[in-house]
């Protein structure tokens, strides 16, 4: 359900989204693109020098504080992460090896304890192989074995069937005779209870040394994984700081080229925010939902966080789930776009009374509202699968105030989803507008299509969308596709 037009850039980060903010936990690092190619860095020197073409005329102070932050953003978070990530595997693998030796160690001495405890009850000379093969040959003689000897007699239908019988008995008590004798010498159990009870004791000091040695390497790792994260948090919060002083100062900017240079820089920065945000709720939900878990003493395993959605997916479900009376209009309304990749101009009431293309962002239809804008939205919660697409469009046109449904289908049928519902549905892009791409179109699922949000609606033409997919583990990352109102793409307005 993924597109992939002329990706600027993933921007990864952790956890989910205020109006202008969201997030998911990093995806481990792969080892082959730890180091930095010969061609990254010569396109993140071009990006740069394109950005600071772009600056051109911007005062040297602005000029660096929009430069620092799309490094930060695009740069050090990122190498941050996957630092951190990194760390974070790498203790929980030490945990892992420190909690397996500790419960090999308990084993040995649970065997210890189980041998002291014979040796009490009957010596610690007595050879407890020999007696088992001892038992066992009793048990071919007597008791059972006789019962089934005189089965196989009165049950015969002839003399071969009486002589195959009796050999595959007697085949089976060689084996496992020979069973017990290879068992015996493979475990050393032939050696009476008190040499094996020497044999455990000094495993369980090599075992003691090998536990200690892991938990040491565990605790280690622990903190080396909660370092990186700190590090990580730091350049977060620098990140923020500057992209607020940003916003602050963007009446300085003076040309085109400059403000949409700092609302990209911007919008990219807002992504890796809107990544920590989902990543505490999700830490949150999985928190809340191990609570019950362990209050449920019939509980077992563990489930995937809902952070308000369930396991009902978007492969299927292609239409919406009944028509309202439509109050908003079908088609467009006048052109273009906002440049902002915050909000666009003109309002609407909170009756819903916007005005074709003129509605403001964020809307006026609060999360979860069965009826805006003249209409029922058909939202009855996020039920789209955690991850996907369409579970990301619902995350984002909710925070962003403007309606969006249920079961709106895969990302292909979003557009004749929200005309069923009288939703405003026209091939005009606006922020916050839905973005539904047929199957296969701009490398999206040959099945399912796609769906996205719009971030910012630039003066060439182009937008910068805001995307989610299956893969991403609910990463979201952005995309710049041009020539974005040349009527080829469906967006769904309110």
């Amino acid at each position: 359900m993924r597109t992939s037009t002329k990706a600027i850039a993933i921007v990864a980060g952790l956890g989910m989204a205020a109006s202008m903010a969201l997030a998911s936990l990093g995806v481990p690092a792969q080892e082959a693109n730890a180091v930095p190619s010969y061609s990254q860095l010569s396109e993140s020197k071009a990006k740069q020098k394109s950005l600071e073409s772009q600056l051109s005329g911007v005062s040297s102070d602005l000029a660096q504080k929009i430069i620092e932050l799309d490094d930060l953003t695009n740069n050090q978070i990122p190498a941050a992460i996957e630092a951190a990530d990194n760390a974070a595997n790498a203790a929980e693998a030490a945990q892992g090896e420190a909690d397996a030796a500790a419960s090999r160690l308990e084993a040995a001495q649970k065997d210890k304890a189980d041998l002291e405890e014979k040796i009490q009850q009957t010596g610690e000379d007595y050879d407890d192989a020999h007696a088992a093969v001892a038992q066992l040959a009793r048990d071919s003689f007597h008791g059972s074995a006789a019962s089934d000897t005189m089965s196989v007699v009165t049950g015969a239908k002839s003399t071969d069937d009486f002589i195959k019988t009796m050999q595959s008995d007697a085949a089976v008590t060689r084996s496992e005779s020979n069973a017990a004798n290879e068992a015996a010498t493979t475990k050393n159990t032939q050696m009476n209870r008190k040499d094996r009870l020497d044999a455990i004791e000094k495993q369980i000091t090599t075992l003691k040394t090998a536990a200690e040695t892991k938990a040491a390497a565990a605790k280690q790792a622990a903190a080396d994984a909660q370092a990186k994260t700190a590090s990580l948090n730091d350049l977060r919060n620098k990140g923020d700081q500057q992209r607020a002083e940003l916003e602050s100062r963007q009446s300085e900017l003076k040309t085109a080229a400059a403000q949409q240079a700092a609302q990209t820089v911007m919008i990219q920065s807002q992504i890796d925010s809107y990544n920590q945000q989902i990543a505490a709720q999700q830490a949150a939900a999985q928190q809340s939902a191990q609570q019950q878990i362990n209050g449920n003493s019939g509980g077992q395993g563990t489930t995937r966080p809902s952070s308000g959605s369930s396991n009902s997916g978007s492969s299927s479900n292609s239409g919406s789930s009944s028509r309202p009376s439509s109050g908003g209009s079908s088609s467009g309304g006048s052109s273009g776009g906002s440049s902002s990749g915050g909000s666009s101009s003109g309002g609407s009431s909170s009756s819903g009374g916007a005005s074709g293309m003129n509605y403001s962002v964020p809307g006026n239809c609060a999360a979860g509202s069965s009826f805006c804008y003249g209409h029922n939205t058909g939202n009855v919660g996020n039920v789209y699968e955690y991850s996907q697409c369409t579970w990301w469009a619902y995350v984002r046109r909710s925070k962003l105030q403007l309606p969006v449904g249920s079961y709106m289908g895969n990302g292909q049928d979003w557009g004749n989803s929200g005309r069923r519902l009288g939703y405003l549905v026209n091939t005009t892009p606006h922020v916050g507008a839905a973005i539904s791409f047929r199957a296969g179109q701009n490398g999206s699922s040959a099945v399912y299509g796609h769906v996205a949000i719009v971030e910012q609606v630039l003066s060439d033409g182009s937008i910068v969308t805001s995307n989610c997919g299956k893969s991403m583990n609910g990463k979201i990352y952005y995309q710049t596709i041009p020539n974005a109102a040349s009527g080829a793409y469906t967006y769904v307005h309110y």
